[in-house]
Order: C-alpha cells, then structure tokens, then sequence
C-alpha cells in the first residue's frame, strides 16, 4: 500500500482538490487497493471545514467526485506514516519540515516538482482562478503517479 499526504496551509482548496484528483486517477487505472490517499494543513485556521464551495464546484465539473472532507492538520506522527508527503508551494513545505523536525527519509517534495515545469501550485484562496488550481494540481497528480509506478515497476 502506497500512502500518500497532500498538504497546503489550509486543507480547503489546494490539498483536497489534489487528494480527489489523484484518488480518481489511481481509480481510473484500477489501483485504488494499492493506495490510501489524504490530505491535511499545515494550520489550525480550518480544522473541521469541508472543501470551500469554489474548489467542490471546479472538481465536480471536471467529474472529479468529492467526498466527505473535513480539514484536518499534519501532525509530526504523519511522517511515518506516510510514503510521499507532497506540498503545494514552497511555504508549505516549510512548515511541513517543521512539523516534522526534518526529511531524513526524503519523503517531502512539492506537487509540480514531478512536471516539467516545477513552481508553486497555484493559489486560488487568493487568485479566484479554481481552474488554473486545477490544471496545476492534475499536472502534478499525474507526474507523481507516473513517479511511484515507475518505482515500483
């Protein structure tokens, strides 16, 4: 089993819509069985809320289904419980080193570091533009998936 984190400051936007996106990607080739996906925040600021309404809308027009979510917090326990720690910009994964105290299984990365073009994911808490999220996010999922497959053969 392949246990994957995505994380962002608040566990609303970025995070879960890259936790939903990857879930039905892993479910479109058959290998949901082989992952345990979720996602969580690197802040308290939004512990308990569901998806922000903009972020549910753009993942059900692109037939992207999103479950029950409640925002939750990283917690340093969730390094060793998890293969790939992924954050979406590179504050995220600032924090997420300090919740960690560290990487020194080289679990932490950025979700656009597996493209070809590695930046921040876009931040529509901030941008408005949910699509842009979008694209960045299956971006990423993607070349993360094709990552793991390709290291497990």
């Amino acid at each position: 089993m392949i246990k994957l984190l995505f994380v962002c400051h608040g566990n609303i936007c970025r995070s879960p819509m890259a936790e939903f996106v990857m879930k039905q990607l892993v479910k479109e080739r058959g290998l949901q069985d082989s992952f345990f996906i979720q996602s969580a925040a690197t802040s308290r600021e939004e512990i308990g809320n569901p998806v922000y309404p903009p972020a549910k809308r753009t993942l059900w027009a692109h037939g992207v289904p999103c479950g029950n979510h409640a925002a939750t917090q990283m917690t340093k326990a969730d390094y060793d419980k998890y293969d790939y720690i992924v954050g979406m910009d590179r504050m995220n994964l600032r924090n997420m080193l300090r919740i960690t105290g560290g990487d020194s299984d080289g679990k932490l990365s950025l979700l656009l570091d597996y493209t070809p073009h590695p930046r921040d994911v876009a931040d529509p808490w901030y941008s408005g533009d949910f699509e842009a999220t979008f694209r960045d996010v299956t971006d990423g999922c993607k070349g993360l998936l094709n990552t793991i497959l390709k290291k497990i053969g």
